[in-house]
């Protein structure tokens, strides 16, 4: 019996790892086929229908007209998360006038926790304009699949059933004004290159 549960868990964290090995791929594929200028079947990014911190219901349309910014992470994220909106946010300082041109957002994939109230307490402590959404579990894994974000839950051994935390992959996607998909930047991304590549696509 006991070899069997080895076995069972031996085949979750196999699965597990292949599932963030294939969002990795999936989205790195794209990015290189977008760098070299040619199409790919991989499409990134997509329609959603989620609620910002104020509560108000918005889709990506609301968004055009600017590039955006886009994080997939979780409020109770103990370092990769607050660690990469800071780099966002420090771009879009870095940025000046032109940022104004930039929207950065934060999309939670832990809506069981992450409600309105406390994404909007959240995200003010990045930055002023930072835009955090939320929404039902199916709108969220909706719009991370569009994303092909990986994500799940990783219980903790003898922690309260809310004290999870969650395994996620880790880039700042960056759409175009159209709402197309341009490129990602990797976790570990510095600020001076985000600001410096951003520069370099917006208009003076």
């Amino acid at each position: 019996m006991k070899a069997r549960l080895i076995r069972i868990a031996a085949a979750s964290v196999l699965a597990v790892a292949a599932s963030a090995g294939i969002a990795w791929w999936q989205v790195r594929s794209a990015t290189t086929t977008v760098e070299s200028g040619t199409k790919t079947a991989v499409a990134i990014g997509g329609p959603f229908t989620l609620t910002d911190n104020h509560g108000k219901t918005v889709t990506e349309a609301d968004f055009r007209g600017k590039y955006m910014l886009i994080y997939f992470g979780y409020t109770y994220c103990p370092d990769v998360c607050p660690t990469e909106l800071g780099v966002m946010a420090q771009a879009l300082d870095q940025l000046g006038a032109k940022a104004d041109k930039v929207q950065p957002v934060f999309i939670t994939i832990d809506p069981d926790r992450d409600n309105v109230a406390h994404m909007n307490d959240y995200v003010g402590l990045f930055h002023p304009r930072m835009v955090g959404l939320t929404g039902t579990p199916d709108q969220v894994r909706n719009a991370a699949r569009a994303y092909r974000v990986y994500y799940a839950k990783a219980p903790q051994k003898d922690a309260k059933p809310d004290e999870y935390l969650m395994d996620h992959s880790s880039f700042i996607y960056l759409m175009g004004p159209d709402g197309g998909f341009v490129g990602v930047y990797p976790g570990g991304t510095g600020a001076d290159k985000i600001a410096q590549d951003l520069s370099g696509r917006i208009a003076g």
